[in-house]
């Protein structure tokens, strides 16, 4: 499922599309939002979304075998809550 078909159920069953296409832009944000501040996003039967930071590392160059430093990095990780495991 894209956006557009997200779109689309959220204005089936609830709403206009031009106000389920602003429920979603605005649930988009709020998540966007919330994990630019390092805030995790909690979703009750749905899941959590967090920001990871990886450390940094040392790893090769595969063309010349070189050592190379790879910096630290942000992530997002998903964990999906256990009523949302259970539908699998």
């Amino acid at each position: 499922m894209n956006k557009a078909q997200l779109v689309e159920v959220v204005a089936q069953n609830t709403c206009t599309k031009k106000e389920a296409q602003m429920a979603v832009e605005s649930i988009w944000n709020a998540i966007k939002g919330s994990l630019k501040k390092k805030e995790d996003v909690t979703i009750s039967g749905f899941g959590t979304f967090r920001v990871k930071v990886t450390k940094p590392r040392m790893g090769r160059n595969p063309k010349t075998g070189e050592t190379i430093q790879i910096p630290s990095k942000k992530k997002i990780a998903f964990r999906a809550s256990k009523d949302l495991k259970s539908v699998l």
